[in-house]
């Protein structure tokens, strides 16, 4: 995957798409588009994000 991802440390604003708890996972889409996760999401559903993702923000060594 690229480096290419904008550096931007994910907040308490940001929240999991799934759950609505605090995202520490940004995975964005070759269209551009993205999705926040938390931790727990992320790691539930990384093996089919990581088949499509260009982009892989993992800031869960923050928690």
């Amino acid at each position: 995957m690229s480096a290419t991802l904008e550096a931007r440390e994910l907040s308490a604003l940001d929240r999991c798409d799934a759950c609505g708890a605090q995202a520490y996972v940004r995975v964005v889409f070759a269209s551009g588009n993205d999705l926040v996760f938390c931790g727990h999401h992320a790691r539930k559903n990384e093996q089919q994000l990581r088949e499509v993702a260009t982009e892989w923000d993992d800031q869960t060594g923050r928690i």
